[in-house]
C-alpha cells in the first residue's frame, strides 16, 4: 500500500518522523536503531549561538511520562550546519531543522543560514521559546507573535515551513490559523506541557530549573485533542506528536487529522518503535482494504454523527 506523505512540499516515504529533542542529531540513535526506518528526522532544536542548557538535574520520570529541562543545549547553528548535517545526510532521509530564537531578527538570521545548506529539506520553527523583547513571553502564546515569527522566517526560507505549536495556550486553533496565514506549509503539535516534580525528602523541586516539559504517554489525550481541533481549523497538513509509542497510537492521531506522526520520548524506551509503527499501519490498512494512508487521515471527524469543530 501507499504510505507516502506530502507535508506541504516535504515528501516522506512513510509517515513516521523522529521528533526534535530525543533524536538529537542521530549519532546516539544509530547505535540502537536504523535511521532509515523514519520518513524524516527533525534534529535537536538549534539556536544562533551555542547554548550550555539548564542546570542539572535535567530529567525526571513521572507516571507514564518524562519531565525534561534540557534548556536547548546545542552547539549553535554554524557547527550544526558544518558538522552535524553532513554526517546525518548520508542516511538519505529528509532532514528537518528545528530552530529556536529570542527575537524575530534571530529567527530570520537562522532561517537564512539554513537556507544555504543543501542538506535541509524543511524548517520547523519552535514558537515555544521566549521572546526576550516581549518580556520572556513565548512566541507561540499569542496569534500576533506567532504570525510575526512565521512571517520573519517565511521571508527568508523558501522551502517547506513547519511551525511547532505549544499546548500551553487557551485556544490553539487561533495560533494555528495565524501561523498558516503567515505562510506555514504544515503544523506540528504538540510541544511539551509545562510541569514539575518535588522531592518530598528534600522538600525541593526535582529539576534544577524547577519546571520542565512533560512528554510521553501521559500527554497523549491532550495532544490528540489538539490535533483533532487544529486539523479541522486549517487547510495545511498536521504532524501529530505526544505519547506515540505504537501503531495504534499513530493510527489514532492519523484518524484525528494528522497526515504524519512524530515519535520522541518513545525512542528512549524502544528504538525500534518507528519500524513497528510503520509495519503496524501497513498491516492495519491492508487488513481493512485501504489502498493509501491518506484515505484515513481525519477519518474520525468525517463521521456524520459527530459534532463539527470547524470554526
Amino acid at each position: 500500500m501507499n504510505l507516502c506523505v506530502d507535508l506541504g512540499g516535504l515528501k516522506l516515504r512513510n509517515p513516521v518522523i523522529a521528533a526534535s529533542g530525543t533524536f538529537g542529531y542521530g549519532e546516539d540513535y544509530i547505535k540502537a536503531g536504523d535511521i532509515g526506518w523514519f520518513g524524516a528526522v527533525s534534529i535537536k532544536g538549534t539556536t544562533l549561538r551555542p547554548r550550555a542548557g539548564n542546570p542539572p538535574p535535567r530529567t525526571c520520570e513521572t507516571p507514564s511520562g518524562l519531565l525534561n529541562s534540557i534548556g536547548l543545549e546545542n552547539p549553535g547553528a554554524e557547527v550544526v550546519i558544518s558538522e552535524k548535517l553532513p554526517w546525518l545526510a548520508q542516511f538519505d532521509v529528509p532532514i528537518i531543522a528545528n530552530i529556536s530564537a529570542e527575537s524575530y531578527e534571530e529567527f530570520s538570521e537562522l532561517a537564512g543560514m539554513f537556507a544555504q545548506s543543501s542538506h535541509v529539506a524543511a524548517l520547523e520553527v519552535n514558537v515555544s521559546c521566549p521572546n526576550v523583547k516581549a518580556g520572556g513571553i513565548a512566541f507561540g502564546t499569542s496569534p500576533e507573535m506567532c504570525y510575526e515569527t512565521t512571517r520573519a522566517v517565511r521571508q527568508v526560507w523558501k522551502g517547506p515551513l513547519i511551525v511547532k505549536l505549544t499546548p500551553n495556550v487557551a485556544d490553539i486553533t487561533s495560533i494555528a490559523k495565524a501561523a498558516v496565514e503567515a505562510g506555514a506549509d504544515a503544523l506540528s503539535l504538540i510541544n511539551t506541557l509545562v510541569g514539575m516534580a518535588i522531592d518530598i525528602h528534600t522538600m525541593r523541586p526535582v529539576l534544577g530549573n524547577v519546571t520542565g516539559g512533560l512528554s510521553g504517554p501521559a500527554i497523549k489525550p491532550v495532544a490528540l485533542r489538539c490535533v483533532w481541533q487544529v486539523s479541522q481549523a486549517v487547510s495545511v497538513p498536521v504532524i501529530g506528536m505526544g505519547g506515540i509509542s505504537s501503531a495504534e497510537d499513530a493510527l489514532e492521531f492519523i484518524m484525528a487529522g494528522a497526515s504524519a506522526v512524530a515519535v520522541g520520548t518513545g525512542l528512549l524506551t524502544n528504538p525500534e518503535i518507528p519500524r513497528k509503527i510503520t509495519t503496524g499501519i501497513q498491516e492495519f490498512c491492508q487488513a481493512k482494504g485501504i489502498p493509501a494512508l491518506k484515505e484515513i487521515v481525519g477519518g474520525a471527524w468525517r463521521q456524520a454523527d459527530l459534532p463539527s469543530h470547524r470554526p
